[in-house]
């Protein structure tokens, strides 16, 4: 099996792939297979009760919060929040190319202000002494960015409500829900396989959402329905739980994943700034432990550096196609010797080129 360092899709444990197949087959010794049980059966609704749970757990969430698993990707929320949530004006971080859908997306809804941005460096760095609007409904950022390899990790003191983007960095490292009035994230970049949506949502955020929208564009709708107003992704759900069974009971919650996390980043960091043949392109003080991005001396390297990656097992090391270069995906389920035979080989690379 080739190691994986795609961006999305994720990666996923060894664990969770093995009991995937398992439920596939046979679901719990039913004779029936995930992908045919009804979801209104005991045994999915033990599978949709223990995943939110175990969110809750890992991310220690409070009282007072909704967890829904809803469809639609992350994409789906760059309509849903602004839709739900403001009244007459929102407040947007624009930090790549993800934040600046939803900034998009939310000038549908009322006036969009956009308090700071990164284009004028190509979003290689996080904006820094911005001002917030105190009369603003919400205050959205999107905490990692794929495309360009930044991330915000530190927490931020907002002055409204705060809601984030968070779907490459999730259970990355541990997380205080409490400045957050909701967080998304599309499940299959650091969670599951893709069509499945997390939603964490404060009670006060949702006493904002108004009766007459579309019900199955309102937070409420779900909320009140245990996220069963309608039939939900039994599969994709399925697998996000054996991720979150993973994260807890073989790596040990998410302050052992934060550890080694910091470790595989700082592997790949550190041969790029002591190599020479490799320079980043994210800023030093904005760098991304979930997504290196690097190029090489010229084009026709960084494509011949993608195909000998692969033949010697490394896949999934092509840049996004919107901004070229190379790319190393480094998620949760992404192994450290993965990323120690990534640098080796690298160093190999440069040494011969």
């Amino acid at each position: 099996k080739k190691h994986n360092f795609s961006a999305g899709p994720s990666i996923l444990s060894p664990y969770t792939i093995q009991h995937t197949a398992e439920g596939v087959l046979d679901l719990n010794q039913s004779g029936l297979s995930i992908m045919e049980i009804s979801h209104r059966s005991k045994d999915f609704m033990a599978i949709m009760e223990e995943t939110q749970q175990l969110f809750k757990d890992l991310l220690d969430i409070p009282a007072g919060y909704h967890v829904l698993l809803l469809q639609g990707g992350a994409s789906m929320q760059f309509c849903m929040v602004p839709y739900n949530l403001m009244q007459h004006k929102a407040a947007y971080l624009n930090t790549g190319s993800w934040a600046s859908k939803a900034l998009k997306e939310a000038s549908f809804f009322g006036e969009a202000v956009e308090v700071a941005s990164s284009k004028d460096k190509n979003f290689s760095y996080i904006p820094k002494d911005y001002k917030i609007p105190p009369d603003a409904d919400y205050f959205h950022i999107t905490t990692n960015n794929t495309i360009y390899g930044t991330e915000i990790r530190e927490d931020m003191d907002c002055p409204v409500n705060l809601v984030a983007d968070m779907s490459s960095d999730i259970m990355s490292r541990p997380l205080d829900p409490g400045p957050f009035g909701l967080i998304y994230a599309g499940a299959q970049k650091n969670i599951g396989p893709a069509g499945v949506c997390l939603v964490i949502i404060r009670d006060d955020m949702l006493e904002r959402v108004p009766e007459t929208l579309p019900s199955m564009l309102k937070y409420t709708t779900f909320s009140a329905k245990n996220s069963m107003f309608n039939t939900p992704p039994c599969f994709a759900i399925y697998t996000v739980q054996l991720v979150l069974k993973w994260l807890e009971d073989t790596v040990g919650g998410l302050d052992a994943m934060a550890t080694v996390n910091r470790k595989k980043a700082a592997t790949l960091y550190h041969l790029l700034d002591n190599d020479g043949f490799y320079p980043g392109t994210a800023a030093a003080d904005s760098r991304s432990l979930m997504n290196v991005t690097l190029r090489l001396p010229d084009e026709d390297l960084e494509k011949r550096f993608v195909a000998e990656a692969l033949e010697n097992g490394l896949g999934g090391l092509k840049g996004h196609r919107s901004v070229g270069g190379c790319r190393a995906s480094i998620y949760n389920a992404v192994s450290l010797a993965a990323v120690e035979a990534l640098a080796q080989f690298m160093k190999e690379f440069a040494r011969r080129n």
